[in-house]
């Protein structure tokens, strides 16, 4: 068990924001974590549960303790389920599917985090979403150190949301999740740009690994590496909307995108109404707009969580008085 004070957490943000902890734990098994929460005084509260921090905003230094999961393992159980440790990295989680014929997870390529984070965010991308593979949680509960298992029932997810994210917030260390894949491939293509991408390389049939590195370079082409520029990723999550909104907003702009959800909704990308609020390339202060997406706020360098907040509520605001939709930060603020 590593346990640090003062501790930075520049590390373990990928929006570089230089904020540190008053305390840093990091468990490595299902022991260490019911220790943890076993042994928690009054003075180390308020709890952050920390990944990655690959969907993550600090808005300044955290006055407590934050808590992050070492366990990093994978193992077949069979029948197509994967059971990974909770800081086990996702993308190594899909190479190691794709590698080994176990289907599903291709089209979640290359999404920075850990397998923890997947079971509260319900990551998704290309069609695809973290709760169509999920079959059951492990996780230590925060108040007694019980070990619970919850199903995928029991996590109630939905588009970018789970129980953990809101009603269970701060009330479990997620220690494993078990992934049920398919034997069976069945390519999704119809999201995105994805054929063209693969028409461009001449490929009308692509195996799972044809179709992991298409994704791969399509992301990699249209999001920054947070290495070189800090960012969370998409910031945004895209708004559902009644189908009366939607054909109003079509109406005035021709060729607008959107994803049918069922016969009643439609999702509008947020990306794109940034766009056509003129944001995309733009900067206030030190947080900016990335000129290649723009649901994706950058750090341009010496940006604090505030910044990133006050571009965060400008671009909300603009979206607003142009389209009169609400669009909701993906990434957590804290």
């Amino acid at each position: 068990m590593k346990i640090e004070f003062n501790y930075s957490l520049l590390k373990h943000n990928t929006f570089g924001i230089d904020a540190k902890c008053q305390r840093f734990v990091e468990y490595n098994s299902v022991e260490e974590a019911q220790d943890v929460v076993r042994f928690l005084e009054d003075d180390d509260y308020p709890l952050l549960i920390l990944g990655s921090g690959s969907n993550l905003l600090l808005t300044g230094d955290y006055a407590g303790t934050v808590l992050h999961s070492g366990i990093s393992f994978i193992e077949e159980l069979g029948d197509g389920r994967v059971r990974c440790g909770s800081g086990y990295v996702w993308d190594d989680f899909v190479d190691y599917c794709v590698r080994h014929n176990l289907y599903g997870a291709e089209n979640l390529s290359i999404i920075p985090g850990e397998c923890g984070a997947s079971a509260v965010q319900n990551i998704g991308a290309y069609g695809a979403e973290a709760k169509d593979l999920i079959e059951e949680v492990e996780a230590v509960e925060i108040a007694t150190g019980k070990v619970c298992h919850f199903s995928n029932a029991d996590c109630e997810y939905s588009y970018r949301q789970s129980k953990f994210k809101y009603e269970w917030r701060d009330k479990f260390l997620i220690t494993s999740v078990t992934y049920k894949l398919s034997k069976t491939y069945e390519p999704r293509l119809d999201y995105g740009n994805i054929r063209a991408a693969l028409a461009e390389r001449g490929i009308d049939n692509p195996t799972a690994a044809e179709l992991r590195q298409v994704i791969t370079d399509i992301r990699n082409a249209k999001l920054p590496d947070p290495k070189r520029i800090g960012n969370a990723g998409s910031f945004f999550m895209n708004p559902i909307v009644s189908k009366d909104k939607y054909l109003e907003l079509s109406a005035q702009y021709e060729g607008m995108p959107h994803y049918t959800i069922d016969d009643d909704h439609e999702k509008i990308p947020a990306g794109w109404m940034i766009d056509q609020c003129g944001w995309r390339g733009k900067a206030l202060g030190h947080a900016g707009v990335y000129e290649k997406q723009a649901l994706v706020l950058v750090n341009l360098g010496g940006a604090t969580g505030s910044d990133v907040v006050r571009l965060c509520e400008t671009i909300q605001h603009d979206v607003r008085e142009k389209f009169g939709i609400e669009i909701h930060p993906e990434v957590n603020v804290r």
